[in-house]
C-alpha cells in the first residue's frame, strides 16, 4: 500500500467507499436505466429489434475490450488521471447518445460509453488496496459492495420514470448529469493513491511482460474463476427473470420487485458481514464459509425443484441465500487477486474484470436462453457455475495453502 495513505485521505473510511462505489455504479446505471426506454427509442429512431440489441452489445463489447487496458494504464499514469479521463469520455458519450438522430449514431456512442465506463470500476479496486492494509481494505470493499447492490434496483425504476414523463432522451441526459457530478466530486476529493515509486514504465515490451506474468500465473486464473464464475449462479436468474418469474412462478410484473429486493438484501447483508469478519476470521476460512453456504443452498434448491412444483413463496429464498454467500466471500477473493503481484494491481484488476465479463457474456448469450424455461435446469446450471468456482478455490488452496493465511497477510501489508 501507499506509505503516505494516511495523509492522502483523512475523512472517514466510509466516505471513500461511497466515492468509489459511485464509480462502480456507472456500469449498472449505463445499462439498466435505458432498458425501460427500449420501445420508445425503437419507435423514435425507427430501429428494429436487432438494431436495439446492438445498442446493448456495442456497450458490452466496448466495456469488455477496454477492461484489458484501464488497469495497466493506471499502473503507469496513476489512478486519478485514468478515472478522470474515463469520466469525461463517459459524459461526452452520454451527451452523444442523448443527441443521436439515428440508431447507428446511438450504437456508436453506446460503444464509446462502454469503452469508458470500466475505468472507474476497474481502477477503484486498485485504489482500495493502495490506500488500506488487508483487513481495512476488505471492510471498504464490503462497504462498496453494499452500495453497489442498490444500483440494479434503482436504475430501472429511474429509467422508467424518466422515459415515461420526459422521453427517452432524458435517460441519457440524466447520465450526463451523473457524469458531471462524478467529475466534480473526483476532481475535488479523489487522491492519487499510486505512489510514484510504484509506477510502471509505459512501454509495450514492459506491458506485454506484465500481461504475460499474470496470464501464466495459475494462481491468478484460479482466483479469477473462484470470484467471477459463481456470480453467474445468481446472474443466470437475473437474466432469466421475465421467463422465470412470469412463466415459471406466474408472478405479475408488479411482483418482480420481491425477487430483486431479496437478492439485493442478500448481497447487502453478506457484504456487511464480510466487513465485520475482516481481521477476525482468516481470509481462507471466510471464503470457504461463503462457498459452503452457496453449496448447501444450491443442493437444497435442486432437490426442492425436483420434488415440488416451483412456487414463489419458497423458490425465491434459495437465490437470495446464494447471493448472501457470494457477497460474503467475493471481497476477500478480489483482494487476494490484487495482492498476487502488488506492482501490477491495476493490471490484475483489469484481467479479473475481463474473466468476469467473458463469463457473463457466455451466460447472457448462450446459457440463459437454453435453460430459462425450466426451474430444474436453472437450479442445476446455477450449481454448475458454483462448482467451477469451488473447484478452482479448493485446487488453489491445496496447491498454495499459504494464500489467505493471516500470517502471510501481515507480510503483504508492506507491499
Amino acid at each position: 500500500m501507499n506509505p503516505d495513505a494516511h495523509q492522502l485521505w483523512k475523512a472517514p473510511r466510509w466516505a471513500l467507499a461511497i466515492l468509489l462505489a459511485m464509480l462502480g455504479m456507472l456500469g449498472p446505471f449505463s445499462i439498466d436505466t435505458y432498458l425501460p426506454a427500449f420501445a420508445a427509442i425503437s419507435q423514435s429512431l425507427h430501429a428494429d429489434p436487432v438494431q436495439m440489441q446492438q445498442t446493448l452489445s456495442a456497450y458490452l463489447f466496448g466495456f469488455a475490450f477496454m477492461n484489458l487496458f484501464h488497469g495497466a494504464l493506471s499502473d503507469s499514469f496513476g489512478r486519478r488521471p485514468v478515472i478522470l479521463v474515463g469520466l469525461v469520455v463517459f459524459t461526452l458519450a452520454s451527451a452523444g447518445c442523448a443527441l443521436s438522430q439515428t440508431v447507428q449514431q446511438l450504437i456508436f456512442f453506446r460503444a464509446v460509453q462502454g469503452l469508458s465506463t470500466g475505468a472507474g470500476i476497474v481502477v477503484s479496486r486498485a485504489v482500495i488496496r493502495d490506500m488500506f492494509p488487508p483487513a481495512d481494505a476488505q471492510r471498504v470493499m464490503s462497504q462498496i459492495t453494499i452500495f453497489f447492490g442498490i444500483a440494479p434496483a434503482v436504475a430501472p425504476m429511474l429509467g422508467g420514470v424518466l422515459s415515461e414523463y420526459w422521453g427517452w432522451h432524458s435517460v441519457f441526459w440524466f447520465l450526463v448529469g451523473v457524469g458531471v457530478v462524478l467529475i466534480a466530486a473526483n476532481v475535488r476529493l479523489l487522491p492519487e493513491s499510486l505512489h510514484v515509486r510504484n509506477r510502471q514504465p509505459f512501454r509495450i515490451g514492459h506491458l506485454m511482460h506484465g500481461y504475460g506474468l499474470l496470464l501464466t500465473d495459475p494462481r491468478f486464473f484460479l482466483l479469477a474463476l473462484a470470484s467471477g464464475v459463481p456470480f453467474n449462479g445468481l446472474f443466470l436468474y437475473i437474466l432469466a427473470a421475465p421467463a422465470y418469474l412470469g412463466g415459471i412462478l406466474h408472478l405479475h410484473p408488479t411482483q418482480f420487485f420481491w425477487f430483486f429486493a431479496l437478492n439485493i438484501g442478500g448481497i447487502m447483508v453478506g457484504s456487511w458481514l464480510s466487513g465485520r469478519m475482516a481481521g477476525n476470521v482468516a481470509p481462507k476460512n471466510q471464503i470457504m464459509k461463503g462457498f459452503r453456504i452457496m453449496l448447501a443452498v444450491s443442493a437444497l434448491n435442486i432437490v426442492a425443484n425436483l420434488l415440488f412444483a416451483p412456487q414463489a413463496w419458497w423458490s425465491l429464498w434459495p437465490i437470495a441465500v446464494f447471493a448472501f454467500g457470494w457477497a460474503l466471500m467475493v471481497p476477500v477473493v478480489t483482494l487476494l487477486v490484487l495482492d498476487l503481484h502488488p506492482d501490477r494491481r491495476g493490471m490484475a484488476s483489469s484481467l479479473q474484470a475481463v474473466v468476469g465479463s467473458v463469463a457473463n457474456g457466455v451466460v447472457a448469450g448462450v446459457v440463459a436462453p437454453l435453460v430459462m424455461h425450466s426451474a430444474v435446469w436453472m437450479a442445476l446450471t446455477s450449481a454448475l457455475f458454483l462448482a467451477v468456482g469451488l473447484v478452482a478455490w479448493v485446487w488453489l488452496h491445496q496447491r498454495w495453502p499459504e494464500l489467505g493465511d493471516p500470517r502471510r497477510e501481515a507480510v503483504r501489508t508492506v507491499g
